[in-house]
């Protein structure tokens, strides 16, 4: 009778184990292998875009590289001539002027108003004249002031002396010797606007002293979130630009002079990467808008698990550019939006592979996936194999 069991358990535990080789591909991994991948290359699924696997090398890394150069302000935002920062302090249409005549003693215009003041530079040998602040000026569409006496008076495109000499001119023969100031109360025209991420969007008059980029994120309250994570793009005509926050703070050729209508939008750029399979974590892993490099990223997520991970199977899966590369497989195929799904390789077997991560940019929304070693899934199916052969061994003593 136990012989018979014996021969019931054992034949049902090589049933069993024979079941376990036959369907050992359906062990749980985290995702494909190294050969999965690579096969991926060669085959088109129906209703799939075909994958462009390309090994990471230092051409492919640079090549990236130079595409993704960001252009400094300094470049694409020159600092403006003196006569553009001239032009930049000339009155246009909506700005307030405040307008004050003097004339010298005995005053006969404006006498029977104002009050005894000096007049602008003169001494004692002049004496003291009426001062007279006119009511504040407007400058009208069609760019002009009016004061009494000398009637209409252009200004628009004009700066504030060449205003008082026009008002001087119109008065003399009427006014005893008379002195114009023309002084600037606000500032329509001559403005740049800062939105976005800010304390508190604003229109930011220029003064005479020309306000710089980080002069208007100050007026504008500053950034909402650190600095790291800011990106201030700049958008001046037909031109628009974008530098990371710290790298403006960082140098100050960045931190550009500002023209009338440029337009400021602070932007808070969450940027991020995802770590999967073989890493020390797994996890969405936020980055600083200057960018990272890929052993950065590795470094951050932990590296590989010496115990699982295939040194040999580090990919990196993004979208690219259609003429990002040469891609090795023709024709290519693109996602409806125009994107290439792209599979970069990197062999951390070759001592080379460590350059070339350091020079190979991680980007907003790429997949880091480190698959399992061989011989970890060898050991996966020899637990599964270990796990029911000991009670299958035990039940087996049993009966004998």
């Amino acid at each position: 009778m136990r012989t018979d069991s014996y021969r019931v358990v054992s034949t049902g535990a090589l049933a069993l184990a024979a079941a376990l080789v036959a369907g050992c591909a359906g062990i749980p991994t985290s995702g494909p292998s190294r050969e999965e991948i690579s096969a991926s290359a060669k085959i088109d699924l129906p209703g799939t875009t075909a994958l462009q696997v390309v090994p990471m090398s230092e051409g492919v890394a640079r090549k990236l590289l130079s595409q993704r150069t960001t252009r400094l302000f300094s470049d694409l935002l020159p600092e403006p001539p003196l006569s553009a920062i001239e032009a930049g302090a000339r009155v246009g249409p909506g700005d307030s002027l405040e307008v004050t005549v003097w004339e010298a003693p005995p005053a006969t215009l404006f006498g029977t108003a104002g009050a005894d003041t000096r007049l602008p530079g003169a001494g004692a040998a002049i004496g003291t004249s009426r001062g007279v602040g006119l009511p504040e000026q407007v400058v009208s569409r069609a760019g002009t002031i009016n004061v009494p006496f000398a009637g209409t008076v252009p200004a628009a495109g004009k700066t504030p002396p060449e205003i008082e000499e026009e008002i001087t001119k119109r008065l003399r023969g009427k006014a005893n010797q008379p002195q114009v100031l023309v002084r600037v109360l606000r500032t329509v025209s001559s403005s740049v606007t800062v939105v976005g991420d800010v304390g508190a969007s604003v229109k930011l008059p220029l003064g005479p002293r020309s306000e710089r980029l980080l002069d208007a994120l100050s007026a504008a309250g500053g950034a909402k979130y650190p600095v790291t994570k800011m990106t201030l793009q700049v958008t001046r005509g037909d031109t628009v630009a974008a530098l990371p926050l710290d790298t403006i703070i960082r140098d100050p050729k960045q931190n550009v002079m500002l023209q009338p209508g440029d337009v400021i939008t602070a932007l808070h750029e969450p940027l991020s990467f995802t770590a999967m399979g073989a890493t020390g974590k797994n996890d969405e892993v936020p980055f600083e808008a200057q960018g990272i490099s890929l052993a950065q990223a590795m470094a951050r997520v932990g590296g590989l698990q010496d115990n699982r991970a295939d040194a040999q199977g580090v990919f990196v899966f993004r979208y690219e550019n259609p003429q990002a590369l040469d891609w090795p497989r023709q024709p290519v195929a693109t996602t409806p939006d125009g994107k290439v799904p792209v599979i970069y390789t990197v062999n951390l077997k070759d001592p080379n592979s460590f350059f070339v991560m350091q020079t190979f940019g991680v980007q907003n929304k790429d997949l880091i996936y480190v698959s399992n070693a061989p011989l970890t899934e060898i050991q996966k199916f020899a637990n599964v194999v270990f796990s029911i052969a000991f009670p299958v061994a035990n039940t087996i003593n049993a009966v004998r």
